[in-house]
């Protein structure tokens, strides 16, 4: 894997982006400023992890809501991808389309993963948490779905 930049790490600032959602409208780390922003970054839309993931944190989206905190998913599905996903699961955040993979790159999670002994280019589930003044507050890299969101909240 070729590495120009040094892996994120807690305290850095986090990179900026700009991208589109799942609606088509520009989103910008900059949008977030003042809040905690969790950001999720997964494999692909409406495939059982990333489902069960994004559903997961629908259902304790008022609970971070109470705690000044937005979601944000990221993955390099297309912004039409996104807005089927989110409709079909009725998830209440939105979806970054990284088509290009700059922001996955940014971020340090597009890597070399294996499956069935085959190795391929992907993005490792890996949730971000940024605080109001846009640092890395917490990394959580090869993250199991199961209890995750539950997980973040008392982190926050």
């Amino acid at each position: 894997m070729n590495k120009t930049t040094a892996p994120l790490e807690i305290g850095d600032k986090a990179p900026d982006f700009k991208l589109k959602d799942d609606a088509d409208k520009e989103v910008s780390l900059s949008d977030f400023k003042g809040k905690t922003l969790v950001l999720y970054f997964y494999p692909k839309d409406d495939t059982p992890g990333c489902t069960k993931e994004a559903c997961d944190f629908r259902d304790n989206y008022k609970r971070f809501q109470s705690k000044n905190t937005a979601i944000l998913g990221v993955s390099r599905d297309s912004t039409d991808s996104h807005s089927k996903f989110k409709k079909k699961y009725n998830l209440p955040f939105p979806l970054l389309a990284d088509e290009g993979g700059k922001m996955t790159e940014d971020y340090g999670v597009w890597l070399e993963k294996s499956m069935y002994g085959k190795k391929y280019m992907g993005i490792e589930r890996t949730t971000f948490i940024i605080d109001p003044s846009g640092s890395i507050r917490e990394i959580i890299r090869k993250v199991k779905v199961d209890g995750h969101s539950q997980d973040l909240l008392t982190k926050i």
